[in-house]
């Protein structure tokens, strides 16, 4: 379980790391002003995914049948948090432009993601 854990903690700090700067460059090089920090939203991202997944192993570890019932649960609370943590920034803003939203989409996109595949490779294994 451990071990699990703490390969989906390198695997999502590398994708964190790789995916955030590349994002970064792109916004900066094509000078577009977010009306939000970029690296909060990713940050609370990968916190998000730490926390769903090992809430998910450690349910799957006492009730196997009820892993996937608590990473659709989590995952419904994870986006609940989302909006209430970045509801003034984020939703107090009538129009946001496309690099905006797509600023807001892809990291949620990219996690949930590597969340699927980890909790799915996870459930296949128990």
């Amino acid at each position: 379980m451990i071990k699990r854990i703490l390969k989906f903690i390198i695997a999502n700090i590398l994708v964190f790391v790789v995916s955030y700067f590349v994002h970064d460059y792109v916004i900066n090089s094509n000078a577009v002003a977010l009306s939000f920090s970029l690296f909060s939203v990713y940050l609370f991202h990968v916190v998000a995914a730490f926390i769903v997944y090992a809430l998910v192993e450690m349910v799957a570890d006492k009730l196997p049948n009820q892993a996937g019932y608590a990473y659709l649960a989590s995952v419904f609370v994870k986006m609940g948090i989302f909006v209430l943590v970045f509801k003034d920034t984020i939703l107090s803003n009538d129009q946001l432009s496309k690099p905006e939203r797509f600023s807001l989409i892809i990291p949620l996109f990219i996690f949930l993601i590597i969340e699927a595949v980890a909790i799915s490779n996870l459930l296949k294994h128990k």
